[in-house]
C-alpha cells in the first residue's frame, strides 16, 4: 500500500510523515509512506493525505502551483475512490469556499465554507489552540472507532469548516459554540485537529484511516 502525503509547501510534513510511518510499523501494516510534490506519484498512490498549515488562500495557491496535482488528486480521489484524508487546512481545502482574507475557491469535494471562529464567550481567544475533547456518535464512522473514553485532540486554527450538509460533520468540539472537528463522506475524511500532534488519539485515527476500506 502506497500512502502519498502531498508536499505543496504548507509545512509540518515531516512530523505527519513520521506519525504515519510509526503507525504503519507498530500496526505491522504493509504500507510505504512517501512525501511528494509530483502528480505522477499521486496517480500511483493507494491512499492520499493532504496536510496543511497557514492561510486557506495561500495553501490553495501552493496546491495549484504544482503541475497537474489538483487534476491527479481529483482523478484518484473523486473518480477512482482512493481513500483521502485532509488535515487542518488540508481538511478545509475540501470545502467549496474559504473566507479567510477574501474569498477563495476550495476543491468543492464536501459542500460548505470555511469561516472565522467567533466564540460566544469573549474570554475565549482566537486562534483555538490546544487540547479539546471530541464529541461524535459512536459507530458513526470507522475513522472514529476505538478512541477510548473522552478522547482529546490538538487544535491550532482560527477558521472553521461549516458543512452545508450536517451529515458530513462526523465529530465536533465545543469552543464558545460547536466547531467541526472531523468531516467526511464516501472515501473522504478530514480532521481539523492535527493527529500527528494528538498522541494516542491521533495515532489511533491514523491507524483507522490506514485500515479503512470505504
Amino acid at each position: 500500500m502506497l500512502v502519498a502525503i502531498v508536499d505543496y509547501g504548507s509545512g509540518n510534513l515531516r512530523s505527519a510523515a513520521k506519525a504515519f510511518e510509526r503507525v504503519a510499523q507498530e500496526q505491522n501494516l504493509d504500507a510505504r509512506i512517501i512525501v511528494t510534490a509530483e502528480a505522477e506519484q499521486i496517480l500511483k498512490a493507494d491512499r492520499i493525505v493532504l496536510p496543511g498549515v497557514g492561510a486557506f488562500g495561500d495553501c490553495r495557491a501552493g496546491l495549484d502551483a504544482l503541475p497537474g496535482m489538483v487534476e491527479a488528486m481529483t482523478e484518484q480521489v473523486i473518480h477512482k475512490g482512493r481513500p483521502f484524508m485532509g488535515i487542518c487546512v488540508g481538511m478545509q481545502l475540501m470545502a467549496s469556499l474559504g473566507r479567510e482574507h477574501g474569498t477563495h475557491a476550495g476543491l468543492d469535494w464536501i459542500k460548505g465554507e470555511v469561516v472565522a471562529i467567533t466564540p460566544s464567550d469573549p474570554a475565549l481567544k482566537v486562534p483555538h489552540m490546544g487540547w479539546n475533547e471530541l464529541a461524535w456518535v459512536p459507530g458513526s464512522h470507522p475513522l472514529l472507532e476505538d478512541l477510548g473514553d473522552n478522547p482529546h485532540a490538538y487544535f491550532v486554527h482560527s477558521y472553521r469548516f461549516h458543512c452545508a450538509d450536517a451529515r458530513h460533520q462526523l465529530a465536533r468540539v465545543s469552543y464558545g459554540g460547536p466547531i467541526t472537528a472531523v468531516i467526511g463522506r464516501d472515501n473522504l475524511v478530514g480532521t481539523q485537529f492535527h493527529p500527528e500532534k494528538s498522541q494516542a488519539t491521533g495515532l489511533k485515527v491514523i491507524a483507522n484511516f490506514l485500515r479503512w476500506k470505504p
